[in-house]
């Protein structure tokens, strides 16, 4: 065989490897058969990465573990989590079929806190959601690892009720995957703020990262957020106001990882309206969608940022239950290019679901957006954050729901879309509940979700998009205390259970050389 033969038989090979095509043909070729559709295939690995909860000695955590169950899923897997101090604590979950469960088979808390090494909770086998603890200020930053029937959709919830001081309140998070950037329009530097940016390294190599900051006339100059190192298997923490000597109401936060991979979170506290985290918005983007916004906020403040180098001019709309609706006032909002800027909607939901949706008034800018939401009054005020999320797409998860304080908020910003909601299993008992629900296009819906028969502890919600759409959700959690009005937001996108497989075959045609 000519070597110019053996160089395009590899050549296919690695392509058909790498890529998934169908067929490769030589050019002009018109005999090569049409690829069929991809095929969406359970993902065999997911990672997961929990900052550090609090830093406050009144904080009590609660971590939620769950993996839907997924079609074509393998039938063993196993889960770990481990404390992200050393990189180095127990493992969670060993085993095969049983992964995740305790003696005999038997699932349930650990009740540990991290600190010592040994996993916080087991996460159970698929369908079936668990729970751990941890209490006080040292609790560590997490990494977590699912394969097999463990992966495909693999969601942890971590919550942490702070009784009393700076940031008191729900602090909530959906734990995320590892990526190489983040935006987090909303993050402030102002007097009374007090902003963290958390960092995790899941990986046995450190990670370099340059943290930028945004304000209202542009970049805030400091050299302290250049090449930040994270060690292997780490967590890190950085106080903004030391990052700049600016005072701003209003920042972007750009987390651009140089090498490595990270988890990036930030926790916001306030002194006189509590705090929560706020975790990255979707990638910038023309046209966004905030879901979620409680429906008796009290006040509510959209932050934007546009990261290129044109201004962007944004339709703003408020999809409500009966359509969409125009923020009187605020019709449009005009972003200068680099510079962060904010928007004081007020009580934009009057009592009713809401979603924001914005979009562009004539050419695309891409943009990237939050809001920070402010419920009660007074002394009983407390703050959270809801960022434009990517839409639900095939099925998004949320693991800790309650049986009373669970509010599910579903978006049909365009066309009219059928969603199925399921409600797991508790974590002590109960059995699956599922209701479908048609939400009309341009509008946004409180929907009633199913509760587990018999429901003892908490369950997971999965919403699928079963047609129209796209469609956007967010799960509020309030306080056990009705009156006290704690609370945390977290959009639901996509869980990223399955991934598009394109099919393959062999295709030699690729290896005949046309005549000299």
């Amino acid at each position: 065989m000519k070597r110019t033969t053996l160089s395009l038989f590899a050549g296919a090979a690695a392509l058909a490897a790498v890529t998934g095509f169908a067929a490769v043909s030589a050019p002009g070729d018109t005999g090569a058969e049409t690829a069929e559709p991809a095929a969406r295939l359970p993902v065999e690995r997911t990672s997961l990465l929990c900052p550090a909860p609090s830093a406050s000695d009144l904080a009590e955590t609660t971590y939620t573990s769950f993996t839907p169950v997924t079609e074509g899923a393998e039938k063993k897997g196993t889960a770990t989590l481990t404390a992200a101090a050393d990189g180095a604590g127990a493992e969670a979950g060993k085993g095969g079929e049983d992964a995740g469960s305790g003696k005999d088979g038997e699932e349930g808390k650990d009740g540990n806190d991290g600190k010592d090494g040994k996993p916080v909770l087991r996460p159970g086998a698929p369908g079936t959601p668990v729970t751990g603890t941890a209490s006080g200020a040292d609790a560590p930053a997490l990494t977590g690892t699912a394969e097999g029937s463990h992966a495909p959709g693999w969601t942890v919830q971590q919550t942490t009720e702070v009784a009393a001081g700076t940031g008191r309140g729900l602090l909530g998070l959906t734990c995320t995957a590892p990526d190489t950037e983040f935006w987090f329009p909303g993050a402030s530097t102002a007097s009374g703020r007090t902003d963290y940016v958390h960092l995790t390294n899941p990986d046995d190599s450190a990670a370099v990262v340059d943290i930028e900051l945004y304000g209202k006339d542009g970049v805030l100059k400091s050299t302290v957020g250049e090449g930040v190192t994270v060690p292997p298997g780490g967590g890190e923490s950085l106080l903004l106001s030391t990052l700049t000597d600016v005072e701003q109401t209003d920042v972007t936060v750009h987390v651009n990882v140089r090498s490595g991979r990270l988890g990036a979170a930030v926790q916001a506290l306030d002194d006189k309206t509590g705090g929560d985290w706020l975790t990255a918005a979707a990638d910038p983007a023309g046209e966004l969608v905030v879901p979620g916004i409680p429906a008796d906020a009290t006040a509510v403040r959209l932050m934007l940022f546009t990261p290129g180098g044109s201004d962007a001019d944004l339709k703003v709309r408020l999809a409500s239950p009966s359509g969409a609706i125009t923020p009187a006032g605020h019709e449009t909002v005009h972003v200068k290019a680099g510079m962060t800027t904010g928007v004081d909607l007020g009580e934009v939901t009057r009592g009713e679901a809401g979603s924001l949706v914005l979009t562009p008034t004539s050419g695309s800018v891409p943009v990237v957006a939050a809001v920070r939401v402010v419920r009660g009054k007074g002394g009983e005020q407390e703050s959270a954050f809801i960022p434009a999320s990517d839409p639900v797409g095939a099925r998004a998860t949320a693991a800790e729901n309650r049986a009373k304080g669970t509010t599910l908020s579903v978006t049909a910003p365009d066309r009219t879309a059928k969603v199925e909601v399921t409600a797991s299993a508790g974590t002590e008992g109960g059995t699956t509940a599922t209701k479908t629900f048609t939400i009309e296009g341009g509008t946004t819906q409180n929907v009633e979700v199913p509760v587990p028969a018999g429901l003892k502890g908490t369950y997971a919600l999965t919403v699928e998009t079963v047609s129209g759409g796209p469609v956007y959700a967010a799960r509020t959690l309030t306080g056990e205390d009705e009156d006290v009005a704690s609370f945390t937001v977290q959009p639901l996108p996509d869980d990223r259970g399955t991934v598009s497989v394109p099919k393959a075959e062999q295709n030699l045609s690729v290896l005949q050389q046309p005549p000299a």
